[in-house]
Protein backbone atom coordinates (compact mmCIF):
# COMPACT_ATOMS: atom_id res chain seq x y z
CA UNK A 1 0.00 0.00 0.00
CA UNK A 2 2.53 2.49 1.05
CA UNK A 3 4.45 1.62 -2.71
CA UNK A 4 0.95 2.27 -4.39
CA UNK A 5 0.65 5.59 -2.29
CA UNK A 6 4.48 7.06 -3.41
CA UNK A 7 3.40 5.74 -6.71
CA UNK A 8 0.40 8.12 -6.81
CA UNK A 9 2.11 11.29 -5.33
CA UNK A 10 5.10 10.60 -8.15
CA UNK A 11 2.05 11.01 -10.65
CA UNK A 12 0.88 13.52 -9.41
CA UNK A 13 2.98 15.91 -8.70
CA UNK A 14 4.38 15.28 -12.51
CA UNK A 15 1.04 16.60 -13.52
CA UNK A 16 1.10 19.54 -11.71
CA UNK A 17 4.79 20.16 -12.63
CA UNK A 18 3.91 19.27 -16.36
CA UNK A 19 1.00 22.53 -16.34
CA UNK A 20 2.58 24.70 -14.13
CA UNK A 21 6.31 24.73 -15.45
CA UNK A 22 5.60 26.60 -18.51
CA UNK A 23 4.31 29.30 -16.45
CA UNK A 24 7.26 29.75 -13.96
CA UNK A 25 10.47 30.82 -14.10
CA UNK A 26 13.22 29.50 -12.89
CA UNK A 27 13.23 31.08 -9.74
CA UNK A 28 9.66 30.32 -9.07
CA UNK A 29 9.65 26.50 -10.46
CA UNK A 30 12.56 25.92 -8.01
CA UNK A 31 10.70 27.44 -4.51
CA UNK A 32 7.56 25.12 -6.32
CA UNK A 33 9.15 21.95 -6.23
CA UNK A 34 10.98 22.85 -2.82
CA UNK A 35 7.58 23.61 -1.49
CA UNK A 36 6.36 19.65 -2.89
CA UNK A 37 8.96 18.44 -1.28
CA UNK A 38 8.26 20.27 2.62
CA UNK A 39 4.92 19.12 2.56
CA UNK A 40 5.58 15.65 1.68
CA UNK A 41 7.96 15.23 4.76
CA UNK A 42 10.74 12.80 4.77
CA UNK A 43 11.72 11.61 1.28
CA UNK A 44 10.35 14.20 -0.30
CA UNK A 45 13.42 15.12 -2.43
CA UNK A 46 13.93 12.44 -3.68
CA UNK A 47 10.22 11.95 -4.78
CA UNK A 48 10.16 15.29 -6.02
CA UNK A 49 13.20 14.52 -7.85
CA UNK A 50 11.94 11.68 -9.45
CA UNK A 51 8.68 13.03 -10.35
CA UNK A 52 10.17 16.00 -12.31
CA UNK A 53 13.64 14.95 -13.00
CA UNK A 54 14.81 17.93 -10.67
CA UNK A 55 17.73 17.61 -8.99
CA UNK A 56 17.93 17.31 -5.65
CA UNK A 57 20.67 20.18 -5.10
CA UNK A 58 18.45 22.08 -6.38
CA UNK A 59 15.32 20.88 -4.40
CA UNK A 60 17.39 21.15 -1.47
CA UNK A 61 18.69 25.09 -2.52
CA UNK A 62 14.73 26.43 -2.49
CA UNK A 63 14.27 24.40 0.34
CA UNK A 64 17.06 26.78 2.18
CA UNK A 65 15.27 29.36 0.62
CA UNK A 66 11.99 28.61 2.04
CA UNK A 67 13.38 28.83 5.21
CA UNK A 68 15.21 31.95 5.00
CA UNK A 69 12.60 33.93 2.79
CA UNK A 70 14.14 37.68 3.78
CA UNK A 71 17.32 36.23 1.73
CA UNK A 72 15.49 35.62 -1.53
CA UNK A 73 16.51 38.27 -4.26
CA UNK A 74 13.70 38.19 -6.60
CA UNK A 75 14.94 40.78 -8.53
CA UNK A 76 17.89 38.68 -9.93
CA UNK A 77 15.69 35.72 -12.44
CA UNK A 78 17.90 34.21 -14.61
CA UNK A 79 16.96 34.54 -18.32
CA UNK A 80 15.45 31.52 -20.86
CA UNK A 81 18.40 30.00 -22.22
CA UNK A 82 20.53 31.47 -19.02
CA UNK A 83 23.89 29.83 -17.03
CA UNK A 84 26.65 27.93 -17.96
CA UNK A 85 26.19 26.24 -21.63
CA UNK A 86 26.65 22.67 -22.13
CA UNK A 87 30.28 21.13 -22.70
CA UNK A 88 28.66 20.21 -25.72
CA UNK A 89 28.11 23.21 -26.97
CA UNK A 90 31.42 24.73 -25.93
CA UNK A 91 33.01 21.88 -27.77
CA UNK A 92 30.84 21.36 -30.81
CA UNK A 93 32.71 18.45 -32.27
CA UNK A 94 33.24 16.55 -29.74
CA UNK A 95 30.28 13.96 -30.42
CA UNK A 96 31.44 13.91 -33.94
CA UNK A 97 35.16 12.71 -32.59
CA UNK A 98 33.50 10.56 -30.01
CA UNK A 99 31.98 9.02 -32.81
CA UNK A 100 34.82 8.00 -34.52
CA UNK A 101 36.41 6.91 -31.29
CA UNK A 102 33.34 4.39 -30.55
CA UNK A 103 32.40 3.17 -34.47
CA UNK A 104 35.29 0.82 -34.96
CA UNK A 105 34.25 -1.14 -31.49
CA UNK A 106 31.02 -1.19 -31.48
CA UNK A 107 29.32 -4.99 -30.62
CA UNK A 108 26.44 -6.63 -30.38
CA UNK A 109 22.95 -6.48 -33.02
CA UNK A 110 23.52 -4.61 -35.70
CA UNK A 111 20.05 -3.16 -35.67
CA UNK A 112 19.54 -2.95 -31.62
CA UNK A 113 17.84 0.51 -30.78
CA UNK A 114 20.28 0.09 -27.86
CA UNK A 115 24.21 0.07 -29.09
CA UNK A 116 27.18 -0.16 -26.81
CA UNK A 117 31.48 0.01 -26.94
CA UNK A 118 33.93 -2.17 -25.43
CA UNK A 119 36.24 0.97 -24.78
CA UNK A 120 35.94 2.38 -21.28
CA UNK A 121 34.27 5.40 -20.33
CA UNK A 122 38.25 6.26 -19.04
CA UNK A 123 39.90 4.62 -22.21
CA UNK A 124 37.17 7.34 -24.46
CA UNK A 125 37.98 10.38 -22.02
CA UNK A 126 41.96 9.53 -22.61
CA UNK A 127 41.77 9.47 -26.49
CA UNK A 128 39.41 12.57 -26.31
CA UNK A 129 41.99 14.25 -24.43
CA UNK A 130 44.88 13.69 -26.59
CA UNK A 131 42.71 15.35 -29.84
CA UNK A 132 42.11 18.32 -27.51
CA UNK A 133 38.63 17.77 -25.73
CA UNK A 134 39.20 18.35 -21.92
CA UNK A 135 36.19 16.04 -21.05
CA UNK A 136 35.92 13.91 -17.72
CA UNK A 137 34.81 10.45 -18.10
CA UNK A 138 31.49 11.16 -16.41
CA UNK A 139 30.79 14.09 -19.18
CA UNK A 140 31.59 10.81 -21.69
CA UNK A 141 29.24 8.53 -19.99
CA UNK A 142 26.52 11.59 -20.29
CA UNK A 143 27.09 11.89 -24.09
CA UNK A 144 27.11 8.63 -24.94
CA UNK A 145 23.64 8.23 -22.73
CA UNK A 146 21.96 11.12 -24.69
CA UNK A 147 23.49 9.12 -28.13
CA UNK A 148 21.45 6.16 -27.16
CA UNK A 149 24.15 4.18 -25.69
CA UNK A 150 24.02 1.90 -22.47
CA UNK A 151 25.73 -0.38 -20.56
CA UNK A 152 24.89 -3.81 -21.30
CA UNK A 153 26.01 -7.65 -19.77
CA UNK A 154 27.03 -9.98 -21.64
CA UNK A 155 24.34 -12.38 -24.05
CA UNK A 156 25.53 -15.65 -26.05
CA UNK A 157 25.97 -14.63 -30.09
CA UNK A 158 28.88 -16.43 -30.58
CA UNK A 159 29.00 -18.19 -33.79
CA UNK A 160 31.54 -20.10 -33.28
CA UNK A 161 35.28 -19.85 -33.08
CA UNK A 162 36.60 -16.27 -33.00
CA UNK A 163 39.76 -15.43 -35.38
CA UNK A 164 42.53 -13.84 -33.21
CA UNK A 165 42.69 -11.39 -35.40
CA UNK A 166 39.06 -10.82 -35.71
CA UNK A 167 38.78 -6.91 -34.37
CA UNK A 168 42.08 -6.10 -36.47
CA UNK A 169 40.63 -6.84 -39.03
CA UNK A 170 37.33 -4.83 -38.28
CA UNK A 171 39.01 -1.81 -37.54
CA UNK A 172 41.08 -2.35 -41.13
CA UNK A 173 37.90 -2.73 -43.06
CA UNK A 174 36.83 0.71 -40.76
CA UNK A 175 40.04 2.76 -42.19
CA UNK A 176 39.31 1.53 -45.69
CA UNK A 177 35.94 2.75 -45.72
CA UNK A 178 36.76 6.11 -43.99
CA UNK A 179 39.56 6.44 -46.30
CA UNK A 180 37.41 5.59 -49.89
CA UNK A 181 34.41 7.72 -48.27
CA UNK A 182 37.28 10.66 -47.73
CA UNK A 183 38.02 10.50 -51.48
CA UNK A 184 34.39 10.33 -52.67
CA UNK A 185 35.31 6.85 -53.93
CA UNK A 186 32.29 4.27 -53.89
CA UNK A 187 32.16 1.67 -50.99
CA UNK A 188 29.67 -1.44 -51.76
CA UNK A 189 28.78 -4.24 -49.54
CA UNK A 190 27.96 -7.40 -51.04
CA UNK A 191 26.04 -10.64 -50.63
CA UNK A 192 23.59 -13.00 -51.65
CA UNK A 193 20.27 -13.63 -50.18
CA UNK A 194 18.91 -17.11 -49.45
CA UNK A 195 16.91 -18.56 -51.51
CA UNK A 196 13.66 -18.40 -52.13
CA UNK A 197 10.28 -20.73 -53.46
CA UNK A 198 8.30 -18.73 -56.66
CA UNK A 199 4.71 -19.65 -56.36
CA UNK A 200 2.27 -19.61 -53.55
CA UNK A 201 4.08 -20.64 -50.56
CA UNK A 202 3.75 -19.08 -46.88
CA UNK A 203 6.09 -16.15 -46.62
CA UNK A 204 6.98 -15.36 -42.80
CA UNK A 205 5.84 -12.55 -40.93
CA UNK A 206 2.17 -10.69 -40.94
CA UNK A 207 0.40 -8.06 -42.93
CA UNK A 208 -2.70 -6.35 -41.96
CA UNK A 209 -6.14 -8.00 -43.60
CA UNK A 210 -9.68 -8.14 -42.70
CA UNK A 211 -10.60 -10.58 -39.52
CA UNK A 212 -10.55 -14.73 -39.93
CA UNK A 213 -9.62 -13.69 -43.82
CA UNK A 214 -5.88 -14.98 -44.45
CA UNK A 215 -4.37 -15.08 -47.59
CA UNK A 216 -4.38 -19.09 -48.52
CA UNK A 217 -0.88 -21.00 -49.35
CA UNK A 218 0.06 -24.58 -49.61
CA UNK A 219 0.69 -26.52 -46.85
CA UNK A 220 3.90 -27.74 -48.39
CA UNK A 221 6.79 -26.40 -49.80
CA UNK A 222 7.80 -28.54 -52.45
CA UNK A 223 9.99 -27.58 -55.22
CA UNK A 224 8.24 -29.63 -57.87
CA UNK A 225 5.26 -26.77 -57.08
CA UNK A 226 7.11 -23.73 -57.54
CA UNK A 227 7.12 -22.00 -60.27
CA UNK A 228 10.81 -21.10 -60.18
CA UNK A 229 14.05 -20.16 -57.65
CA UNK A 230 14.56 -16.56 -57.31
CA UNK A 231 18.36 -16.00 -56.14
CA UNK A 232 19.28 -12.55 -54.61
CA UNK A 233 22.64 -11.06 -54.77
CA UNK A 234 22.68 -7.17 -53.60
CA UNK A 235 25.31 -4.58 -53.82
CA UNK A 236 24.75 -1.55 -51.27
CA UNK A 237 25.96 1.64 -51.74
CA UNK A 238 27.35 2.78 -48.11
CA UNK A 239 28.17 5.94 -48.91
CA UNK A 240 24.58 6.89 -50.68
CA UNK A 241 22.40 4.79 -49.16
CA UNK A 242 21.19 2.97 -52.38
CA UNK A 243 20.28 -0.78 -52.88
CA UNK A 244 20.82 -2.50 -56.26
CA UNK A 245 19.73 -6.35 -56.14
CA UNK A 246 20.01 -8.61 -59.05
CA UNK A 247 17.82 -11.91 -59.05
CA UNK A 248 18.18 -14.79 -60.56
CA UNK A 249 16.71 -17.79 -61.84
CA UNK A 250 20.01 -20.55 -62.05
CA UNK A 251 22.52 -21.02 -59.58
CA UNK A 252 24.49 -18.75 -57.35
CA UNK A 253 27.39 -18.82 -58.55
CA UNK A 254 30.95 -16.22 -58.99
CA UNK A 255 29.90 -15.58 -62.67
CA UNK A 256 26.42 -14.14 -61.02
CA UNK A 257 27.81 -12.35 -58.37
CA UNK A 258 30.15 -10.73 -60.61
CA UNK A 259 27.45 -9.91 -63.51
CA UNK A 260 25.23 -8.23 -60.59
CA UNK A 261 27.72 -5.98 -59.99
CA UNK A 262 29.08 -4.84 -63.43
CA UNK A 263 25.36 -4.28 -63.79
CA UNK A 264 24.80 -2.06 -60.92
CA UNK A 265 28.29 -0.29 -62.16
CA UNK A 266 27.12 0.27 -65.48
CA UNK A 267 23.51 1.59 -64.58
CA UNK A 268 24.17 3.18 -60.85
CA UNK A 269 27.33 3.32 -60.02
CA UNK A 270 28.73 5.25 -62.78
CA UNK A 271 26.17 8.25 -62.98
CA UNK A 272 26.71 8.73 -59.33
CA UNK A 273 30.58 8.37 -59.33
CA UNK A 274 31.74 9.83 -62.54
CA UNK A 275 35.24 10.79 -62.12
CA UNK A 276 36.32 7.04 -59.65
CA UNK A 277 39.19 5.60 -60.36
CA UNK A 278 38.22 2.87 -57.87
CA UNK A 279 35.63 0.81 -56.06
CA UNK A 280 36.13 -1.15 -52.45
CA UNK A 281 33.75 -3.78 -51.98
CA UNK A 282 33.40 -5.62 -48.54
CA UNK A 283 31.91 -9.17 -48.30
CA UNK A 284 31.46 -11.97 -46.45
CA UNK A 285 34.15 -14.88 -46.36
CA UNK A 286 32.00 -17.32 -47.81
CA UNK A 287 29.02 -18.44 -50.69
CA UNK A 288 29.65 -16.84 -54.32
CA UNK A 289 31.82 -14.01 -53.13
CA UNK A 290 34.11 -16.32 -51.55
CA UNK A 291 37.58 -15.01 -50.10
CA UNK A 292 39.15 -18.68 -51.29
CA UNK A 293 37.01 -18.81 -54.70
CA UNK A 294 39.62 -18.58 -57.50
CA UNK A 295 36.74 -17.79 -60.01
CA UNK A 296 35.35 -15.22 -57.76
CA UNK A 297 38.50 -13.48 -58.84
CA UNK A 298 38.96 -14.45 -62.13
CA UNK A 299 35.62 -12.84 -62.24
CA UNK A 300 36.48 -9.59 -60.29
CA UNK A 301 39.46 -9.13 -62.72
CA UNK A 302 36.91 -9.29 -65.89
CA UNK A 303 34.93 -6.34 -63.79
CA UNK A 304 38.04 -4.36 -63.29
CA UNK A 305 38.62 -4.84 -67.22
CA UNK A 306 35.45 -4.08 -68.27
CA UNK A 307 35.02 -0.80 -65.82
CA UNK A 308 38.35 0.09 -66.16
CA UNK A 309 38.58 0.90 -62.21
CA UNK A 310 40.59 -0.76 -59.25
CA UNK A 311 38.75 -3.16 -57.37
CA UNK A 312 39.78 -3.63 -53.44
CA UNK A 313 38.27 -6.11 -51.77
CA UNK A 314 37.57 -6.61 -47.58
CA UNK A 315 36.63 -10.00 -46.66
CA UNK A 316 34.94 -9.77 -43.11
CA UNK A 317 36.51 -13.09 -40.65
CA UNK A 318 34.61 -16.48 -40.79
CA UNK A 319 31.38 -16.42 -38.71
CA UNK A 320 31.38 -12.56 -38.61
CA UNK A 321 29.01 -12.02 -41.93
CA UNK A 322 26.24 -10.11 -40.21
CA UNK A 323 28.72 -7.54 -39.64
CA UNK A 324 28.17 -6.92 -43.54
CA UNK A 325 26.16 -3.60 -43.84
CA UNK A 326 24.20 -5.12 -46.60
CA UNK A 327 22.43 -7.41 -44.13
CA UNK A 328 20.82 -4.86 -42.16
CA UNK A 329 20.74 -1.89 -44.16
CA UNK A 330 19.13 -3.79 -47.25
CA UNK A 331 18.25 -7.60 -46.73
CA UNK A 332 16.68 -6.96 -43.35
CA UNK A 333 14.43 -3.95 -44.90
CA UNK A 334 13.70 -6.11 -47.57
CA UNK A 335 12.23 -8.89 -45.62
CA UNK A 336 10.84 -6.64 -43.55
CA UNK A 337 8.84 -5.35 -47.27
CA UNK A 338 7.39 -8.71 -48.32
CA UNK A 339 7.08 -10.11 -44.80
CA UNK A 340 3.75 -12.42 -45.12
CA UNK A 341 3.19 -11.95 -48.71
CA UNK A 342 3.26 -15.13 -50.84
CA UNK A 343 5.90 -14.48 -53.38
CA UNK A 344 3.74 -15.30 -56.49
CA UNK A 345 5.89 -14.55 -59.58
CA UNK A 346 8.91 -13.08 -60.33
CA UNK A 347 7.11 -9.93 -61.15
CA UNK A 348 5.97 -10.02 -57.29
CA UNK A 349 9.37 -10.53 -55.95
CA UNK A 350 11.06 -7.50 -58.39
CA UNK A 351 8.05 -5.11 -57.31
CA UNK A 352 8.49 -5.59 -53.70
CA UNK A 353 12.20 -5.52 -53.69
CA UNK A 354 12.05 -2.45 -56.01
CA UNK A 355 9.78 -0.72 -53.44
CA UNK A 356 11.39 -1.01 -50.38
CA UNK A 357 12.47 1.96 -48.66
CA UNK A 358 13.10 3.71 -45.42
CA UNK A 359 12.59 6.73 -43.49
CA UNK A 360 16.21 7.13 -43.58
CA UNK A 361 16.04 7.20 -47.45
CA UNK A 362 17.07 3.77 -48.91
CA UNK A 363 16.27 3.24 -52.27
CA UNK A 364 16.58 0.02 -54.24
CA UNK A 365 16.41 -0.67 -57.46
CA UNK A 366 15.82 -4.41 -58.90
CA UNK A 367 16.61 -6.56 -62.10
CA UNK A 368 15.85 -10.19 -63.29
CA UNK A 369 18.55 -12.01 -64.59
CA UNK A 370 17.68 -15.58 -66.26
CA UNK A 371 21.18 -16.28 -67.43
CA UNK A 372 22.38 -19.77 -66.84
CA UNK A 373 25.52 -20.19 -64.90
CA UNK A 374 27.67 -23.02 -64.55
CA UNK A 375 28.32 -24.69 -61.65
CA UNK A 376 31.57 -26.54 -61.09
CA UNK A 377 34.31 -24.07 -63.07
CA UNK A 378 37.40 -24.66 -62.18
CA UNK A 379 40.45 -21.87 -62.26
CA UNK A 380 43.68 -23.16 -62.85
CA UNK A 381 46.86 -22.26 -61.34
CA UNK A 382 47.93 -21.07 -64.76
CA UNK A 383 44.87 -18.60 -64.76
CA UNK A 384 45.25 -17.62 -61.20
CA UNK A 385 48.74 -16.12 -61.79
CA UNK A 386 47.58 -14.12 -64.80
CA UNK A 387 45.57 -12.43 -62.75
CA UNK A 388 46.83 -8.31 -61.93
CA UNK A 389 46.16 -9.24 -58.49
CA UNK A 390 47.82 -7.61 -55.38
CA UNK A 391 47.44 -9.04 -51.99
CA UNK A 392 47.30 -6.85 -48.93
CA UNK A 393 50.43 -6.84 -46.12
CA UNK A 394 47.58 -7.76 -43.50
CA UNK A 395 45.96 -10.70 -44.05
CA UNK A 396 46.24 -10.88 -47.72
CA UNK A 397 44.03 -13.91 -48.12
CA UNK A 398 41.22 -11.45 -46.60
CA UNK A 399 42.38 -8.12 -48.19
CA UNK A 400 43.38 -7.71 -51.73
CA UNK A 401 43.51 -5.64 -55.17
CA UNK A 402 42.81 -6.22 -58.73
CA UNK A 403 44.06 -3.74 -61.19
CA UNK A 404 42.87 -3.47 -64.78
CA UNK A 405 44.62 -5.78 -67.84
CA UNK A 406 45.22 -2.78 -69.89
CA UNK A 407 47.03 -5.19 -72.55
CA UNK A 408 44.00 -7.51 -72.83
Amino acid sequence: MYYLYRMEEISKISERNKVLSPFLDEKSRRLFNATESKVLGRGGIAIVSKATGVSRTTISTGLKELANPENINFSRIRQPGGGRKKATEKMPGIKVELAKLIEPALRGEPDSPLLWTSKSLRKLSDELKSSGFDVSHNLVGEILQEEGFSLQANRKTDEGKSHPDRNDQFEHIHRKVQEYQSQKQPVISVDAKKRELVGNFKNVGKEYRRKKEPEKVKAYDFLSDAEGKAISYGVYDQTLNKGWVGVGVDHDTAEFAAETIKRWWNQMGKPLYPTAQRVLITADGGGSNSSRSRLWKRELQKIANDINLIVEVCHFPPATSKWNKIEHRLFAQIAQNWRGKPLLSYEVIINLIGSTTTTKGLEVFCHLNENKYDIGIKVTDKELKSLNLKNDEFHGEWNYQISPQYNT
